[in-house]
């Protein structure tokens, strides 16, 4: 984790990171959002300001890394942002509940939604591999059909990643991954 704080500001349902130089540190750190009109970045030399999604500054709030302020300058709380978190995601709690797992578990991971799913997952970050892991949340109750079993499955196949289901418990604070393996007769 970066050791000075960066000051972000909320704009809609994303944070930027004005300071190139904490946007360099969080990034290189462990490569949290994406440098601003660079779809790709390369190296950790940019000249950029950083753009995260809520979801990752929200864990770095709760980390202690970023302030957040609102585009008046007011600080945001922790609680703010957190109602902030929930009117902007459905189930907010159990995917942050997944993301936090994913990220003190050593992954790297950014949102999902050009896969059709909640998160990429990447073992070592991107630039440096492909994300080998595609994750959907649900929570226990949720049903899951032979039909969205198979589309997920074609899905992954299609993208060449591993489609993990993360069923996140917020009740009990738990979570269960189910990895789909897909096999050639």
């Amino acid at each position: 984790m970066p050791k000075h704080k960066a000051k972000g500001k909320l704009f809609e349902n994303r944070i930027v990171v004005w300071d190139k130089e904490a946007s360099r540190r969080l990034f290189k750190e462990g490569y949290y959002g994406k440098p601003l009109g660079i779809p790709k970045p390369r190296d950790f030399e940019f000249d950029a300001p950083l753009i995260l999604d809520l979801m990752e500054g929200y864990y770095l709030v709760t980390k202690k890394v970023v302030d957040v302020e609102d585009q008046d300058g007011r600080e945001l709380s922790l609680k703010q942002l957190h109602e902030i978190c929930k009117s902007s995601y459905n189930d907010f709690e159990e995917k942050f509940l997944v993301y936090r797992k994913l990220r003190e578990d050593g992954f790297v991971v950014t949102p999902g939604i050009k896969f059709g799913s909640d998160f990429a997952v990447y073992e070592h970050g991107p630039g440096i591999d492909h994300a080998p892991y595609i994750v959907q949340v649900v929570s226990p109750e949720s049903k899951m059909t032979a039909t969205s079993m198979v589309r997920s499955g074609r899905l992954a196949t299609t993208v060449r990643k591993q489609f993990i289901i993360a069923i996140s418990d917020k009740e009990n604070r738990s979570i269960d991954f189910l990895r789909y393996d897909w096999w050639r007769a």
